[in-house]
């Protein structure tokens, strides 16, 4: 009788405990993450520079609904897009050291602002802090003639490094990063 009651009792509460175990899982983001990394080809493990990125979409709406001009953005959706650089790299000129960044930008009809800030894992612009900028330099806009719903992320070759593309409608934005 006392092995029954046992075993009884370890079945009802392998029965509860199964439910208190099963995971949740959400549903798939409407704006999903994405990774673009240079050199493009899979074939080529030896990494320079990789964004991680939300990729929002116009649905219809403007960028400048998404991404104000002159305000700062977090440079696709959810968290903050952020790049690494696998080796020490010039931006405009200007030296980045090998590492990880939260990437921003201020977007303006000829120009946007490119920002590196040291601060990972911040939730859109919201927490951002400018005192934790690492860089600043401009990059040109120009009109592309295809236009892309999603926000998109891609490299274009040139000498010594690779031009980062950020498009979005029929707007481009190319910076050159040398290595």
């Amino acid at each position: 009788m006392k092995n029954l009651f046992t075993i009884t009792l370890m079945v009802i509460a392998m029965c509860f405990t199964t439910d208190a175990k099963a995971q949740k899982f959400s549903g798939l983001d409407k704006s999903p993450a994405d990774i673009a990394s240079y050199p493009s080809d899979y074939k080529v493990s030896d990494k320079l520079v990789r964004v991680i990125y939300s990729r929002p979409q116009l649905k219809g709406r403007s960028i400048s609904e998404l991404a104000p001009a002159g305000k700062v953005w977090r440079t696709g959706a959810n968290e903050a897009s952020e790049i690494t650089f696998y080796k020490d790299a010039s931006i405009g000129g200007k030296a980045v050291a090998a590492g990880t960044y939260s990437l921003f930008t201020i977007p303006g009809a000829n120009e946007w602002t490119i920002i590196l800030n040291k601060n990972l894992n911040q939730w859109g612009a919201y927490s951002y802090q400018e005192s934790a900028d690492v860089l600043r330099v401009p990059a040109k806009v120009s009109s592309g003639s295809e236009s892309l719903d999603a926000f998109s992320v891609a490299y274009k070759d040139m000498d010594k490094g690779t031009n980062l593309v950020l498009g979005w409608g029929n707007t481009r934005v190319t910076l050159p990063i040398v290595f």
